[in-house]
């Protein structure tokens, strides 16, 4: 049976391997194979699990009722594998709020360790990232708030961490940033940018007046949700300019000591209400240029608010960590 779960307004569906096979979908036995297969399954998939009912879409919602699908695990224990498929049939490297979907249905499931670290393992098809991407998850709770944390590794920064290719070096409040002309042109505003990878890949904009902030309503607006989509989607649905993989898009004001405003296009996607990940690089480009300090940086989107723990050394970031928390719709 496949699952709905919203961790801060992101939606995603959760089916078993089994499941899916059940239903007619030829999905090879490992996530592996699975990933380096998936253009012969992938959309498939998505229409079985995360397309309306026939009648049921509400006027003004999106094409899926979901933003994307869960297929895990392949384990009856941990540690357990897991492929993250965007609605446009694509795979996802890692997905914060995914995952934290993830760690709930496997807790729905009595497969979730109650104590401990649990180890989630994305397979993907990507060739700029390695494969597996590993995160470690823990049951936690957080201002009375039952969910889990998220240990998302040490970041890397700059356009050689994510593949960008024609780009500009620029200052931002003094520190390094970039000049990304396709953005650019879209909006002088949007003229500094940081690159984050924290497990899949990140373009922050930095922006400083709240006007400035694309709204999800405007992203989807037909001219700019295709500008957008050729700049965040590898080809063929994109561009891939400037990254050819594509690239996940952040627009981010600083609001008040460590609280950041943030919005989201998601490469696969497109505008999301909220993206653990992105609040994640979110939070990593505001330290990278000054804006917030180590330790607890709260990111708002128009789904919620996501705490990231920035952690220090010598100087560096040497590990984020993202908390969440998902609940079961249907």
């Amino acid at each position: 049976m496949t699952s709905l779960f919203d961790a801060r307004g992101n939606i995603y569906a959760v089916v078993s391997p089994h499941e899916l096979r059940q239903r007619g979908i030829d999905l090879p036995e490992g996530a592996s194979e699975s990933a380096k297969k998936r253009l012969a399954w992938a959309l498939s998939a998505v229409e079985a699990c995360c397309s309306w009912a026939p009648g049921t879409q509400p006027a003004g919602a999106k094409e899926h009722r979901s933003d994307g699908l869960l297929i895990g695990p392949f384990q009856a224990a941990p540690p357990f594998d897991l492929l993250i498929v965007n609605t446009d049939g694509t795979l996802a490297e890692r997905s914060g709020n995914g995952l934290t979907i993830f760690a709930q249905a496997l807790t729905e499931q009595g497969l979730m360790p109650a104590e401990g670290r649990c180890l989630l393992k994305v397979h993907h098809d990507k060739s700029d990232a390695v494969s597996p991407v590993e995160t470690s998850v823990e049951p936690a709770q957080v201002d009375g708030v039952q969910g889990f944390w998220l240990d998302l590794g040490k970041p890397a920064f700059g356009p050689q961490a994510v593949g960008a290719q024609a780009v500009e070096a620029r200052t931002f409040n003094q520190r390094e940033s970039s000049h990304v002309p396709v953005l650019a042109r879209l909006n002088p505003q949007w003229n500094h940018s940081r690159f984050v990878r924290i497990g899949n890949p990140h373009c922050v904009t930095l922006i400083e007046q709240a006007a400035a902030l694309p709204s999800n309503e405007r992203m989807r607006e037909p001219g700019l949700s295709a500008d957008l989509m050729r700049i965040a989607f590898a080809p063929p649905a994109g561009a891939g300019e400037p990254c050819p993989a594509g690239v996940n898009l952040q627009w981010a004001m600083l609001e008040s000591g460590n609280r950041i405003a943030a919005r989201v296009f998601e490469r696969g996607e497109g505008p999301t209400a909220s993206s653990g990940t992105s609040a994640s690089a979110v939070a990593c480009a505001a330290w990278s240029v000054g804006w917030v300090t180590a330790g607890t940086v709260a990111v708002v989107m128009p789904g919620g608010t996501a705490p990231v723990l920035l952690e220090e050394l010598d100087g560096e970031l040497s590990r984020v960590s993202l908390f969440g928390t998902a609940r079961l719709m249907s």
